[in-house]
């Protein structure tokens, strides 16, 4: 059912069960191919980030804006931010084919949902381009102005980080980087925050992307080994950390793997939920990825609250990552299941409870001041 068709975009409502709403954004003029997907928004208003890549066809972006929706339902229940789940996906080679107008257009696709979807930064788009659509649509955050919260990078990597101590700490009784092993897959925003972190604490580092300069830089800066991308989720070493697309972890790659936990920054690490169950029974640690990734989400909530953004808030709300990943990997030894399972079970009683659940509506201070 096409819902609106302005010269500026078209928005086409696309049934897809289990699935609150997803809708299909086009302009043609300006090369828009986008798709709007909510999960639930059973604790608030939906929230989640733009991701602009260049997928092969559309079916294959329906399934990954599919499993990242789900994926923010989730990432929000454990950190009880108070959103519901969403994402987007325009379908673009972010370096060759973005334009203001292409943002723009889809900037006014998510101004006429009213609210019920919120975007913000993600793989493949910057502050900048959240920007550029703030200029047409006030549901946006994580923009580079002076009131609001910025790149939600550092805050994503500071709470992998952290999941990564936690994974330690339950391993070897301590969360000592010292002369611990860590692969890191993908150097992007987040991943390079996070080499950074973990060398200043001592880790030794073997790390991977598909730019090779960004590798050159990384091993000159922190002594790191650069593996190429192929070898990275086999090398051995006490942490794994998917910093770069999902789907790595599956029935292929895990009888391979050498590691003793793996704990990163990327959405939708395991092909399926039940590679979980294989990583525990091979007794590989996993951080789930919708909690120890949770720290942008968490920035830039902390930008809609009633008394505006504060940084110090949205630290000492990523700090306690840790202490979420240690409940979890608690609640999964005393039930004897994946850790994966322990994290469903815990967000399955917290959405039957509204545990969490919003209580004010989102502040949207950037717009007020516009009105100002």
């Amino acid at each position: 059912m096409v819902l609106a068709q302005e010269e500026s975009f078209s928005i086409e409502e696309v049934s897809v069960a289990g699935y609150e709403k997803v809708y299909k954004v086009t302009n043609k003029h300006v090369g828009l191919n986008a798709i709007i997907c909510i999960h639930s928004t059973a604790m608030g208003p939906s929230l989640g980030g733009t991701r602009i890549y260049p997928y092969s066809s559309y079916e294959a972006a329906m399934s990954d804006v599919m499993r990242l929706a789900r994926g923010m339902t989730y990432k929000s229940l454990l950190s009880e931010t108070g959103w519901g789940g969403a994402k987007s996906v325009i379908i673009c080679d972010p370096k060759r084919g973005k334009t203001r107008e292409m943002l723009q257009a889809f900037g006014l696709a998510v101004n006429s949902l009213g609210g019920e979807y919120i975007c913000a930064e993600d793989v493949g788009s910057t502050p900048e381009d959240m920007a550029l659509i703030s200029q047409v649509n006030p549901y946006v955050v994580g923009l580079p102005y002076e009131d609001s919260s910025g790149n939600p990078s550092p805050f994503t990597a500071w709470g992998t980080f952290r999941g990564i101590q936690s994974a330690l700490h339950k391993l070897y009784g301590s969360d000592s980087l010292e002369n611990r092993v860590v692969a890191v897959q993908g150097l992007g925003s987040v991943g390079w925050e996070l080499v950074h972190f973990l060398f200043w604490h001592g880790a030794k580092l073997v790390v991977t992307d598909i730019d090779a300069e960004k590798c050159h830089k990384v091993a000159k800066a922190t002594g790191a080994q650069v593996v190429s991308p192929e070898e990275i989720l086999y090398v051995p070493c006490d942490v794994l950390a998917p910093c770069a697309m999902g789907g790595v972890i599956s029935e292929k790659t895990i009888p391979r793997l050498r590691c003793r936990a793996i704990a990163g920054s990327a959405n939708n690490q395991l092909m399926k939920d039940s590679d979980a169950e294989e990583l525990f029974a091979r007794n590989i640690l996993y951080a789930p990825d919708f909690v120890i990734n949770a720290g942008g989400l968490i920035n830039v909530s902390s930008e809609l609250d009633p008394q505006g953004y504060n940084p110090f808030a949205a630290r000492r709300r990523v700090d306690q990552i840790y202490d979420k990943l240690v409940l979890i990997y608690n609640i999964a030894q005393q039930n004897r299941c994946s850790t994966q399972k322990a994290c469903m079970m815990l967000a399955d009683y917290r959405l039957k409870y509204g545990v969490g659940k919003r209580v004010e509506p989102p502040c949207f201070h950037h717009a007020l001041q516009k009105k100002t």
